[in-house]
């Protein structure tokens, strides 16, 4: 019997980041916790040679392993993002994990391990393919969350996060079976062909579609399925907390994206509502829940679930512009995020790390440059002109709008304005509170640099917006051939 080899081209990435992984951890074992600051400086070099490698390949969609891969401009675009939430994610917990005295090699070779379960969540193409990617991805967060093991929170948020992961687990698993079963296919074109036309979908397909959102929903913590967010954000240490919010996101929408529009578009008006249902629900919860927050990592786990709620209403429009102004806000949200978890992290009083609101009190006065990049992220996350947040929005409405989705536009507005007091809330306390306990100075160099980065992106983005706007458009045109 013969048998041909795959074509690997198109995987190279994760082919890549599966052997630099094995690498490291193999470098590791041979010089202990020691070898803990190198292996992360090889990580990050393996991440920025799988950018390389991302950005020399054809711009042709191509598939391998049967088709049930896929590499296109949608999925090397969301590829990207996630190598970049991953790299800064690694920079952030240098120091972090030096000064909490739990410096081991693991956790740089767990993230590596977990963007290549993200590349492959973004390229599946089966939904067999899709189940792989998004189990490896999740068990090596499930260790990272718990990585702190003397914590008491890291054990708890660890195993919140297992428990309520293995139940969303099996909820996707049983969807899937049930959409194998009345469509007779698990790759997604064969799925998409039997639809075509716009042909009517059979109650099994209908209520597999609905498990199989309630799996993607629950990666994407978008209410009802976000109970873990804020229970897991603030439990894990907070460089984890920081990743959590960025790569893992990024890469769940992005798998949501393609899940329902690549084999269901021909059916959309069968899953609309529930997506339209599920961003509302988010949004006004990201809105109202987070306003009672003491606690600045519960406060951003609200915040991610509002921003959620944004980008699915992209995902409800069903259209190319919907899907382009996803990839825009998902740009733009992982400069933000990653920005103010900087800020967090270099939030010390003494020897200790602190999280509360109130421990930004007068910040403005002790570290001037620190509290105008936190100024910048919560205006552009409050969606403020003309920081970056506020074009991730406006092409999300427009999107929502010319899909005559006009009540979501205007929820969507209203929920903003809502979100604004908390953002603002902050910068009130920082330029205009005495601090009762001034933070620690000086900022380390390696969070000093990202907020700068971060920072810069989110102030001069209306400067330069042509390269993501453009860079998306092609994205959005891939999925809609």
């Amino acid at each position: 019997m013969n048998a041909t080899l795959p074509v690997l081209a198109p995987a190279y990435p994760e082919i890549w980041l599966a052997l630099a992984s094995m690498a490291m951890l193999m470098l590791g074992v041979f010089r202990g916790d020691t070898s803990t600051r190198l292996v992360s400086w090889f990580s990050i070099a393996a991440l920025v040679v799988a950018a390389g490698i991302i950005l020399t390949q054809p711009e042709a969609a191509e598939t391998t392993f049967g088709d049930m891969f896929i590499a296109d401009e949608f999925g090397r675009f969301a590829k990207l993002l996630v190598l970049i939430g991953s790299g800064f994610a690694i920079v952030l917990s240098l120091g972090y994990l030096r000064t909490e005295r739990m410096e081991r090699f693991e956790f740089p070779v767990l993230i590596l391990l977990a963007t290549t379960g993200m590349m492959m969540m973004i390229s599946a193409n089966d939904l067999i393919a899709l189940y792989l990617g998004l189990e490896l991805q999740s068990l090596s967060l499930y260790v990272m969350a718990a990585i702190k093991r003397d914590s008491g929170r890291a054990t708890e948020a660890g195993l919140k996060y297992f428990v309520l992961g293995a139940l969303s687990s099996g909820m996707l698993l049983y969807g899937s079976s049930l959409i194998y079963g009345f469509a007779g296919a698990t790759s997604f074109p064969l799925i998409a062909q039997a639809f075509e036309g716009g042909g009517q979908a059979s109650i099994g397909i209908v209520v597999g579609i609905v498990f199989l959102i309630a799996g993607l929903a629950f990666k994407t913590s978008a209410v009802p399925f976000h109970m873990w967010t804020p229970d897991v954000y603030e439990g894990s240490p907070t460089p984890v907390t920081a990743f959590f919010a960025v790569a893992p996101k990024v890469a769940a929408l992005a798998l949501f994206v393609r899940a329902m529009l690549t084999p269901f578009g021909d059916i959309a008006a069968d899953w609309q509502q529930i997506v339209i249902a599920i961003s509302a629900l988010s949004m006004i919860l990201g809105a109202f829940a987070a306003i009672a927050q003491t606690n600045i990592k519960r406060l951003m786990a609200y915040s991610s679930i509002g921003h959620v709620g944004y980008a699915l209403i992209g995902l409800a429009a069903g259209t190319e512009e919907g899907v382009r102004g996803i990839l825009i806000y998902l740009a733009i949200y992982v400069a933000m995020t990653l920005g103010t978890f900087a800020v967090i992290l270099a939030m010390r009083q003494k020897d200790r790390m602190v999280e509360g609101i109130d421990d930004l009190a007068g910040l403005a006065r002790t570290h001037p440059g620190m509290a105008f990049m936190m100024a910048a992220f919560m205006f552009s996350l409050a969606g403020v002109p003309p920081l970056a947040g506020f074009f991730g929005k406006f092409y999300i409405f427009m999107a929502a709008i010319n899909a005559e989705l006009y009540t979501l536009a205007i929820l969507g507005v209203l929920t903003s304005v809502v979100g604004s007091y908390y953002y603002l809330r902050i910068v009130k306390l920082m330029y205009f509170d005495e601090a009762a306990e001034p933070l620690a100075r000086p900022v380390r160099g390696d969070l000093g640099v990202v907020m700068t980065v971060t920072g810069l992106f989110t102030i001069l983005f209306f400067v330069f917006p042509a390269p993501i706007l453009a860079a998306a458009g092609n994205a959005a045109r891939a999925l809609f051939p």
